[in-house]
């Protein structure tokens, strides 16, 4: 059993990466060696040979690698960076080193874009020589997408006019609402009655509350805070929506998915399939939704209720119980899963403390070259605590599968990264309901399991209507804070249908959101849905083959980063996305739940 150290969840330990924090001599002299390497290979590229041939073919082979080994090492710095901020909003110095290693990797996509320009103007036959020898074909993949992609774009002097600009502006956009929502503060009354200072993640994370004044009070506290803060989250969501805006109709993309499925190796009409399918078939939801009103004892369903616990609700989950219970449900499938838990645990990798002063939500991240993940989150001793857990140990699994593999042979889109995440809550919550003793427990999984179908199938729905009407209207001028509000509550009425009470949408989602501001993934929503139904496609084979399954999942989390999403679906689960019947065998499976759910409600 893992031994607790004395806080309740655990902070991670990020010394392995660089120690001393910010102001870690090692850091800034990793940062320092990184500018130089950067300025190295700015001349190497001015002396790169402009067309490729057998004569040329190790100068560009060495080039390539050397800007493979300066984004492993960019990652590491930004990474290490974001954590600092993350778990202290008020460490300045992090926040200054964060944005100057933006401009680094600004540095470094100028590099990348040059590269894929000259590239581009490769014959078919002249390209292929590159992979004349075995050490490239592993990161053939990404080369030829890069290549692909670069014919779509603009000349690479105003690339990189781009690329430079954006550091100051448009990613600046990002930073400042991270900022921003990380100084927010409120008095906040708790269940017991004592009134605390907490943080907007703090708060954010009381939506979650069995009672529901307090949820209640977490929706209206969260709103208050951001009210002040309106008007510059809509200048923060305008600017960056009209940089995106104005670089798409300089490159000629007429459609502002164009980015986020190039982002993410998928083609539209999956999307639109995937899309279809959820539409169609959101009012099978509509009896968990009424049971579940029954049981909390309310006849109106607010947003504030979405994902109100049942059930065993006043049930405790403290961190390391939580952490049993993850191990002790991944083995029977893989026990290397369940080790790997284990050890990501034992290592400090997770930072999981319920302390003010940390950013709100939850991610896992890499660190490039050292093969290791940290992974963020606010605890809390509820069922929801552990499920998150459990997801973000999923992402760091998928990481570990590809430690072997070269950084560009690994890099996979968030589509995809979502399904790891998602596979792991599947099997905590099915092996926890096959061995719950009473219906209280049974309850309360299968409304965590229908919730999440709730919100993946309603609220990721509407985020994404939002985006497309946004960027849609933002094309014809700026658009204010109450119009956002009303488009927000717009696509919230589509996604969600009759689900929701006519009084329950949340207007200012659009502003409290961090998703809406994340500069680095444009329509950072759909690979969410995406993730969640294709990793239940997947675990349905899982379910089916068992165990003897779990070499085949690997072989297939393996490859995320190496072929399109479509191609990755008929290989490892022989479907075709862009077809209706893959999505729907994957909802047919999820929502089977509902009718189990009334059962036990009564």
């Amino acid at each position: 059993m893992s031994t607790p150290p004395t806080t309740n969840a655990p902070t991670w330990n990020l010394e392995p990466i660089f120690p001393g924090g910010s102001s870690s001599p090692e850091f800034a002299e990793f940062r320092r060696r990184l500018k130089q390497d950067l300025a190295a290979a700015g001349a190497e590229l001015a002396q790169l040979p402009p067309e490729l041939n057998g004569a040329t073919r190790r100068t560009w082979v060495s080039f390539i690698l050397k800007l493979q080994t300066i984004i492993e090492h960019l990652h590491r710095a930004h990474a290490f960076a974001h954590c600092l901020v993350s778990a202290d909003v008020d460490d300045n110095t992090a926040q200054q080193i964060e944005a100057d290693i933006d401009a680094d990797g600004a540095a470094y996509d100028n590099l990348l874009i040059a590269l894929e320009a000259l590239a581009a103007k490769q014959p078919d036959d002249r390209w292929e020589t590159l992979f004349a020898t075995g050490e490239m074909q592993s990161i053939r993949f990404f080369l030829d997408e890069r290549r692909r992609i670069a014919r779509e774009k603009l000349p690479v002097e105003q690339e990189s006019l781009v690329n430079e600009l954006a550091v100051d502006g448009y990613h600046a956009w990002n930073r400042l609402y991270e900022k921003l929502a990380g100084d927010l503060r409120a008095e906040f009354t708790g269940a017991d009655g004592t009134t605390k200072m907490l943080s907007f993640g703090q708060i954010s994370n009381m939506m979650s509350h069995p009672d529901r004044a307090v949820r209640r009070q977490a929706y209206e506290k969260s709103n208050e805070m951001w009210q002040p803060a309106v008007e510059l989250a809509a200048m923060a969501l305008n600017s960056q929506g009209g940089f995106r805006v104005a670089l798409y109709k300089r490159r000629g993309w007429d459609s502002v998915l164009k980015e986020p499925l190039l982002n993410y190796r998928l083609g539209r009409e999956s999307l639109e399939a995937m899309w279809r399918v959820v539409g169609s078939n959101v009012s099978r939801l509509k009896p968990f939704i009424e049971a579940k009103k029954r049981m909390l004892g309310i006849d109106r369903f607010m947003w504030y209720d979405q994902t109100a616990p049942l059930g065993g609700s006043k049930q405790k989950f403290p961190f390391y119980d939580s952490v049993e219970f993850i191990v002790d449900n991944l083995r029977p499938f893989s026990p290397e899963m369940a080790e790997f838990a284990r050890m990501a645990i034992d290592n400090r990798w997770v930072e999981a403390e319920d302390r003010p002063g940390k950013r709100a939500g939850g991610y896992c991240t890499g660190f490039g070259n050292i093969r290791e993940s940290r992974i963020f989150m606010t605890y809390s001793e509820s069922y929801n605590g552990l499920r998150i857990l459990a997801h973000e140990l999923g992402h760091a699994w998928h990481s570990w599968t590809m430690r072997q593999l070269p950084y560009y042979g690994s890099r996979y889109a968030l589509n995809v990264a979502e399904a790891a995440s998602t596979f792991n809550e599947l099997l905590v919550a099915d092996a926890a309901l096959e061995q719950a003793a009473d219906n209280d427990t049974k309850l309360m999984l299968l409304d965590q399991k229908l919730t999440n179908a709730f919100v993946f199938m309603c609220n990721i729905y509407a985020r994404y209507l939002f985006d497309c009407a946004f960027y849609e209207k933002r094309k014809t001028g700026t658009v204010g804070s109450v119009q956002l509000s009303e488009m927000m509550r717009e696509a919230q009425r589509k996604a969600f249908g009759d689900l929701l009470d006519p009084e329950g949408f949340h207007d200012l989602f659009w502003a409290t959101k961090l998703h809406f501001f994340l500069t680095a993934q444009p329509f950072y929503n759909f690979p969410y849905t995406f993730g969640y139904l294709f990793s239940n496609g997947i675990y349905a084979r899982a379910r089916a083959a068992g165990p003897a399954f779990s070499e085949d999942y690997k072989n297939l989390l393996r490859d995320t980063g190496r072929m399109s999403t479509e191609d990755l679906a008929r290989k490892h689960l022989g479907v075709d996305l862009a077809h209706d019947d893959f999505w729907q065998s994957a909802l047919d499976r999820i929502l089977a739940d509902v009718e189990k759910f009334e059962a036990l409600a009564g």
